[in-house]
């Protein structure tokens, strides 16, 4: 593959479609989910323990969703740099469609006691190990599609696929709360995890038709598909897969703190109504979506680097000009400080990502060191996010500093390993060795 032929403008469509559906459904998923944590499951699923207890109780759920997310990352990255990147993505999307789907049909702990935690977090459990594999899946593809010039526009589309995920959660959860409190709690809830279906047959048909990508066809033209890329990733790619790892706690920890914690903090600290909710994340996911795309482009212009730098700065400091907004009750300040968030660490961030950490590896184990560096990642940052902030502010009486603190120090560590990485921008994607390696790290083949 000549890597400054022009890219084919009909695969680049339809990867650009896949990567954009499938995203959505895993966001949301795990938006509803999170959601559903917040508002819904304390009480359905955790009902014998006190508010607070039953609001752990749920994030520790949730939490599992992510830490089973590395175990996933490991077994899908083992057949993504093998056998290709499209029928990985087709597995993980049906994996995460059918777990979503049985969560809706649960029985609760009305109904069969502590059997029903137990498979909630079993679902949650499949939930993320398809997720495992998705992002990164989804970006090494439209990254290794995609012509020099244009990776970091269309690789964000990645993420504004999440960003669309979450407005279709919001707007599912607006619809249902309308209902009478007895409806929701029976079986309006169930209706939202539910209509997962609707997304999941329409991400399974555009990906069904998807190319493979043309760098992955050429290693497996050339029979050089490593057989174990997880292995060459840590004895050759440990240096891009740390510093993707450590680029990403920091935005991941905050993306989940803004999308799930703060929802159950402005209703049980702020005494916001829950209803409101809904409306203002959908808000936050539109303007985080445009904000995926714009920061991806920038980065076409002026380098993936610099960009990324500048959003890392700014989450360090989002937490303590945020949660004093959020503490007026003033709906507008809510409102702007969940724009925010979202525009920064939930969506801003990951749209440059989606480019730049495919770049940073050579293109033998690209997708196996993406995606081990990212759901690691995830589940130290976002798994455990919103645990760790329901925690803090259980343990010091509702005071929101150690969560802010937390938060900063958090996002400190990706800045610094943001400052630490090489620039990629127009990177050859068909070459072996990894960003910044001089050829000294180049894998022999």
């Amino acid at each position: 593959m000549d890597p400054d032929r022009p890219a084919d403008p009909r695969a680049t469509r339809k990867a650009a479609w896949a990567g954009l559906v499938g995203t959505t459904l895993e966001q949301y998923d795990f938006v509803i989910y999170g959601t559903a944590s917040a508002l819904v499951f304390s009480s359905l699923f955790f009902p014998n323990v006190s508010p607070a207890a039953g609001i752990l109780a749920s994030f520790s759920a949730y939490a599992v969703g992510f830490l089973a997310r590395p175990l996933g990352g490991l077994f899908f990255s083992r057949y993504g740099d093998r056998f290709g990147r499209k029928w990985i993505l087709v597995a993980t999307l049906l994996l995460m469609g059918g777990s979503t789907l049985l969560i809706g049909l649960l029985p609760t702990y009305e109904t069969i006691g502590v059997l029903a935690p137990v498979l909630l977090v079993a679902c949650r459990f499949f939930q993320g190990f398809g997720a495992g594999a998705e992002q990164a899946g989804a970006a090494t593809l439209l990254t290794e599609t995609v012509g020099r010039g244009r990776r970091g526009r269309y690789a964000s589309l990645v993420m504004v696929g999440a960003a669309l995920g979450t407005a279709l959660g919001a707007v599912v959860w607006i619809a249902v709360q309308q209902l009478p409190e007895e409806q929701l709690m029976s079986w309006g809830w169930r209706l939202v995890f539910g209509s997962s279906l609707i997304v999941t047959i329409v991400a399974m048909v555009i990906r069904r038709k998807l190319d493979e990508s043309p760098v992955f066809t050429e290693l497996k033209q050339n029979h050089v598909a490593p057989a174990k890329p997880a292995g060459e990733v840590f004895r050759h790619g440990r240096r891009p897969m740390l510093l993707v790892l450590f680029m990403n706690i920091g935005t991941s920890a905050q993306s989940y703190t803004f999308q799930v914690f703060i929802a159950s903090y402005l209703v049980m600290q702020v005494g916001v109504d829950s209803s409101f909710v809904p409306p203002v994340l959908l808000i936050g996911a539109i303007c985080g979506g445009i904000a995926a795309f714009g920061f991806g482009t920038l980065s076409d212009r002026v380098g993936r680097r610099p960009v990324y730098l500048g959003i890392m700065a700014g989450i360090v400091l989002l937490p303590w000009p945020a949660f004093l907004a959020l503490n007026t009750g003033d709906p507008v300040a809510i409102v702007v400080t969940l724009v925010i968030g979202f525009v920064l660490a939930v969506n801003g961030g990951v749209g440059v990502q989606m480019s730049y950490f495919p770049e940073l590896f050579g293109n033998r184990y690209r997708y196996a060191g993406v995606t081990l560096g990212r759901e690691f990642s995830s589940a130290l940052g976002g798994g455990v996010a919103p645990l760790i902030c329901a925690a803090l502010l259980s343990a010091f009486t509702g005071s929101w500093i150690p969560v802010a603190i937390y938060m900063s120090l958090i996002a400190l560590v990706s800045l610094i390993a943001a400052w630490m990485a090489p620039e990629t921008l127009d990177r050859d994607l068909t070459v072996p060795h990894d960003a910044g390696s001089r050829l000294r790290g180049e894998v022999k083949v």
